[in-house]
Parts: structure tokens; C-alpha cells; sequence
């Protein structure tokens, strides 16, 4: 997903040369404000890292040939652990292209095979993209306010109303939508929120994380019913939240870790409001947590918490917001399967929760008691993503 409508999008030049880089070894090699890479850590064991290689990195390397001043938006996806693990990453370039790397094994790459891929390659046939976001095993481009997607349709969630038996390999057209302006893939699922502050979804209706008043699947768009004026939307694997023009956040789909913060563990096939919010400035969904940041900026965060990934101090799940008065000058959150990194005003990137594999990217396996820093301030990071139930994390 797209960081939030409020902020504006970096700009960059694309790259017309793949180049070897040199991976870092430790922390203290990674000069402020020098690397010009986009940056990868953690779980590696199908290429998701795109530096060429299958091995997990404690630190944060460097993705070849993939400069962060080219990159527009980069969205990661997939995770998982053993043969069922299909973790990848797309990132968006300004010349409006879009690269992709790692499992490949529902055609996710988008690339016209389904071979895994270490290193990045070109997503087929896509130019003029606005925005990209990457789900569990699909991904999903716009593009002229028209949105494309690729890779597994097993639950209907490239939106064509096509065969769902076959992974598509190539961008192919969702059906009847326009005017698109930010989309989310989820676990099994796409959202799309268009010109006119509506919000549109396809695909899995489990847990009702559709929200249109049913958990049945559907194999083309459909509109969240009584829910206008959204300003931003942001996908988790099978919650979403959406950020409206009043300032107030609605969630809806799987609630069994508090996901949607409306002081409850049931799920909602309809928007609800997410509880004790005022002032809120940008929201970002994790796997199976929310965080929004606050316009005094505090961050607020609730949820799934059993790795400590709220970074609370408690390793309790939260059904309503928490502020975390000590993170301050967050720019960007995002979150795997049990952890959490942060992008912040300084240029650094931060990480809280689990660690065992190397997801905080602080060169340890161990998980802090608070939080752990990724890439120290001056690194000029602006922002961060993760995949979207694995433990491998991105800075660019």
C-alpha cells in the first residue's frame, strides 16, 4: 500500500543498469546519508532479500541495482514459513515501471513465469503506474485510475471474474473500476479506494475483511456499503483500516486479536470505528495490528501484541488503542508476522518485537526489551514496508 494520500510520494529517476553491490556486515558500516540503496534484512530463503542471494541477513543489505532515489513506492508481500513461504517484493520506479523479486511460485512476479527470482526483474507490460501494493500471492498495480493484477486468483482476488484455478503470470485488468487512486492486497483479498472517497474490494470474504456486510466472495469489485470520504486506506493480511476526511479510522474483517480496536475480539463484515482516536494524522495496518499517528505526533497502536510487535511494553494483545508516548517522529510503520519497523523523522529506521530471525535488522537475534535501531539517523530512509506475514523488512 501506498504511504498515506497526505504525504507526498518521493520522486526518482529509473535505472537503466543493474549493478553488483557490496552488502554491509554490521551496523557501523553503514555511513549516514551515503548508501544510495534500497535496503533488506531478515528472512531470505526464497530471494525476497533481491541481493542475489538465499541467506538471511542480520543487517541491512543492499538490493541490487535498486537505488532508493528511483524508487517511488515498494510494497512487500508474502511470508510464511516452510514449502507453503512465498515471500516477494514489488517496487515502483518513476518512470512508472515496476520491479518484482523472490517466490514466484503463484506468478506473483508478474513476470510470465513461475520461477523464483534473487535478484529484481521487470514486471511485464506495465508502464504509467501510480501506485502498487503486494498481498499474500498477488499483487496489484494502477494505473490511468484502472487497476491490474497478478498472480494467484484462487479466492477471486485479482478482481477479473476469470478462471481462479491458474496463477496469472502478467498483469491482467480488474473488472468495472475507475478513478482509482490508492489500492491494498491483503491476504487473499484487494481493496481499492477511488477518486471520489469510496472504497471498493474482491476477492476472500473470510472474516468479513470485505466489508460489505457478508463473508461471501466476490470475483469483481464491489463497494464497502454507508463509508464515504476516505482519505487513505491500509491493508493487513485480512483487516483494513480506513482513515476518513474527519479525522475518524474504521476497520473491518478479523478481530480475534483486536485488530480492529473497537474494544472487541469479533470480527465485523462492517466499517467500525476504531475507539479512543482523536487527531488522527495517517493510519498503517500491520499483519494483524493498526497504528495510527497522531497529530501532536505520538503513536497509537493496537492488536496482535504476543511478540511485543505493539512496542508497549507488554506482550499483551490490545483491543483499543494504546498511545506510545516514546515513539515519536514516526514517519511510516510497518509489520510482519511478529514484528514491527518504523521509519523516523531523523532518517533512521527502528524495530520492536520478535527477532529470532534477524527481522529487526539490528544485527542480533534477539529480541529487545524496547526498541532496536536498523539504520542509524542520516541514513536518509523516509520509509519502510515488510512482508506481509513473513520476517524480512525494506528501507528505501
Amino acid at each position: 500500500m501506498t504511504p498515506p494520500l497526505r504525504r507526498t510520494l518521493l520522486t526518482a529517476v529509473a535505472l537503466t543498469t543493474l549493478v553488483a553491490v557490496p552488502c554491509l556486515s554490521a551496523p557501523a558500516a553503514q555511513a549516514a546519508g551515503t548508501d544510495p540503496w534500497v535496503r533488506a534484512w531478515g528472512e531470505n530463503a526464497q530471494g525476497q532479500l533481491g541481493n542475489g542471494g538465499l541467506v538471511a541477513q542480520q543487517t541491512a543489505t543492499a538490493v541490487t541495482g535498486i537505488a532508493r532515489d528511483d524508487v517511488r513506492e515498494l510494497s512487500a508481500g508474502g511470508g510464511g514459513t516452510g514449502t507453503t513461504a512465498n515471500p516477494f517484493a514489488v517496487a515502483l520506479l518513476k518512470d512508472g515501471t515496476v520491479k518484482s523479486w523472490g517466490s514466484n511460485a503463484t506468478g506473483q512476479l508478474g513476470n510470465g513465469t513461475t520461477t523464483n527470482q534473487p535478484l529484481p526483474v521487470t514486471v511485464a507490460g506495465l508502464s504509467g503506474v501510480s501506485e502498487i501494493s503486494a498481498g499474500a500471492n498477488h499483487a496489484l498495480a494502477v494505473r490511468g485510475g484502472r487497476v491490474l493484477a497478478w498472480g494467484s486468483n484462487a479466492k477471486k482476488q485479482l478482481g477479473t471474474g476469470l478462471d481462479t484455478t491458474n496463477p496469472y503470470r502478467t498483469p491482467v485488468p480488474v473488472q468495472s473500476l475507475d478513478g482509482v487512486r490508492d489500492i491494498g492486497a491483503g491476504c487473499d483479498f484487494s481493496v481499492a479506494l477511488r477518486q471520489d472517497g469510496t472504497v471498493w474490494t474482491w476477492g476472500s470474504g473470510a472474516n468479513g475483511r470485505l466489508g460489505t456486510g457478508n463473508n461471501t466472495d466476490r470475483d469483481t469489485p464491489q463497494k464497502v456499503p454507508d463509508l464515504a470520504d476516505v482519505e487513505s486506506v491500509s491493508v493487513g493480511c485480512d483487516h483494513v483500516l480506513a482513515l476518513t476526511a474527519d479525522g475518524t479510522v474504521k476497520a473491518w474483517g478479523r478481530n480475534t486479536e483486536g485488530q480492529l480496536g473497537n474494544d472487541s475480539t469479533a470480527d465485523s463484515n462492517r466499517p467500525v470505528d476504531v475507539a479512543y482516536l482523536d487527531a488522527v494524522a495517517e493510519v498503517f495496518a500491520t499483519s494483524a495490528s493498526g497504528f495510527a499517528v497522531l497529530d501532536d505526533g505520538s503513536l497509537a497502536g493496537w492488536g496482535k501484541n504476543s511478540d511485543g510487535q505493539l512496542g508497549d511494553g507488554t506482550k499483551a494483545n490490545r483491543t483499543t488503542p494504546v498511545v506510545l508516548d516514546h515513539l515519536r517522529g514516526v514517519q511510516e510503520v510497518a509489520g510482519g508476522a511478529d514484528f514491527t519497523v518504523a521509519a523516523l523523522d531523523d532518517g533512521s529506521v527502528i524495530g520492536w518485537g520478535a527477532n529470532a530471525a534477524a527481522q529487526l535488522g539490528d544485527g542480533t537475534t534477539t529480541s529487545p526489551a524496547s526498541t532496536t535501531t536498523a539504520l542509524p539517523p542520516g541514513s536518509g530512509i523516509t520509509h519502510v514496508a515488510t512482508t506481509i506475514t513473513g520476517k524480512s523488512g525494506y528501507a528505501y
